[in-house]
């Protein structure tokens, strides 16, 4: 998960309880507020008709249209004692002018007159009113704070990624870096200083990287070209004592030993030497190379040395002409250890596919389970080892596509495993 998204859940698990808990104090708050004027209207109604009852003038009507309503009981002293001066409550009441019950607020206080009868005022005041207006605010502050929350993410998440461009532009650095190639320097378009810092020594880091892939590259062309010499001049002794000795057959079964051991030895060195001279971009000349035609002659050359041995069937099929200018030395070991990989690593009686298209060559060939994508392309990395086989292979194809900044990817397809190089 991006650390926005995470930061946009965990503010949303954070105000989300805040924000109800808020919500749920102002509606009581309001619905107080409510109840207490309701409360000041019912005492002022009150205080009306008890005033006009003691100075002898006519009472409030009962239908003047406001579904107020009201009864006076006289009652003894013993229960106006008992009884508060001043009660509120809510309850159902009947409405005659509706002919139905509805919810109320009714206040009920006990006064007595100059003659020192007690009397109980039930004054009632309906409230469905009220309750709608209750609901509506309810359902107002939902929405009202549901959109509160999502606008304050919105504006965090927008606030947060403008903040967090320096290190997406890190990130985005760091992606396309690659030890050996002209990288672009560390972006430093930033006034914050932590930013800053990191900046920084993401560019000493990766100086460190290139020093150290260049003493890397250097020591493995020097190693590789000081043994020339001397495996050329073990191999050329080992001949002589083939040719000039007579040694027993255990003797030459042991020089015979050897002397395959040396070859292996010196094609692994002119590898790592041909591996060098890429990284050190040591081929410069190009020119126009027909990838289809390479492949034509390659599959015929293949073809002689594995298909009949091991029953291999290769299929070449050019769907669209191919010429792309490279090398024509990198383009040919390009072709062959695709191909060879393909011929090597199929089972007896296996099928070879290869594809030339519009800008891209696939070599497929079948196989039991997909092999490891992420370190294929590693050197010295093999996923069934074979006799004569570098590990390299895979890892020169690589490096000339990383030279030509072509596409290479692996893929386990309907249990083949294909190989496509993409020129841009």
């Amino acid at each position: 998960m991006k650390l926005i998204y995470r930061i946009a859940l965990r503010l949303s698990l954070a105000l989300l309880p805040i924000m109800a808990i808020w919500a749920a104090v102002f509606y009581f708050m309001l619905v107080d507020e409510i109840n207490d004027e309701s409360d000041d209207a019912l005492e002022n109604y009150s205080e009306l008709i008890i005033s006009r009852m003691l100075s002898g003038r006519a009472l409030p009507p009962l239908n003047d249209g406001s579904n107020n309503s009201y009864t006076i009981v006289p009652v003894d002293e013993e229960y106006a004692a008992g009884h508060a001066s001043i009660e509120y409550y809510d309850a159902e009441i009947f409405i005659p002018e509706k002919h139905e019950t509805e919810p109320a607020r009714i206040m009920t206080t006990v006064f007595s007159d100059n003659d020192g009868i007690f009397y109980e005022l039930k004054v009632a005041m309906p409230t469905f009113e009220r309750e709608d207006l209750i609901k509506s605010i309810l359902y107002s502050m939902v929405t009202l704070y549901l959109l509160l929350m999502v606008t304050i993410i919105a504006v965090t998440i927008l606030v947060f990624y403008r903040s967090m461009r320096p290190l997406y532009a890190l990130l985005a650095w760091l992606d396309g870096f690659s030890p050996g190639r002209h990288n672009a320097p560390v972006p430093d378009n930033t006034d914050i200083d932590e930013f800053r810092r990191l900046n920084s020594a993401a560019q000493r880091a990766a100086e460190r990287t290139e020093k150290l892939f260049e003493q890397q590259k250097q020591f493995i062309g020097n190693a590789s070209h000081e043994l020339q010499t001397p495996l050329a001049v073990i191999g050329n002794r080992l001949e002589w004592l083939l040719d000039n000795t007579n040694p027993d057959r255990t003797q030459t079964d042991e020089l015979l030993k050897m002397q395959k051991t040396l070859r292996h030895i010196v094609k692994l060195n002119r590898t790592l030497l041909l591996l060098t001279r890429i990284d050190n971009g040591q081929f410069p000349e190009s020119s126009q190379v027909d990838i289809a035609a390479t492949v034509g002659s390659e599959v015929e050359t293949y073809d002689e040395i594995y298909a009949q041995a091991h029953g291999l069937t290769c299929r070449v099929a050019i769907d669209a002409p191919l010429t792309v200018c490279m090398n024509e030395s990198l383009a040919l070991t390009l072709v062959t250890n695709l191909l060879k990989n393909a011929y090597v690593h199929s089972p007896e009686n296996g099928n070879i596919e290869v594809t030339v298209g519009r800008r891209t060559l696939t070599v497929a060939n079948d196989g039991a389970a997909p092999l490891d994508a992420e370190h294929i392309f590693d050197r010295f990395h093999q996923g069934a080892k074979k006799e004569g086989s570098t590990g390299l292979g895979l890892a020169i194809v690589s490096a000339i596509c990383r030279y030509y900044n072509l596409g290479i990817r692996y893929r386990f397809v309907d249990g083949k495993h294909t190989f496509t190089v993409t020129w841009p």
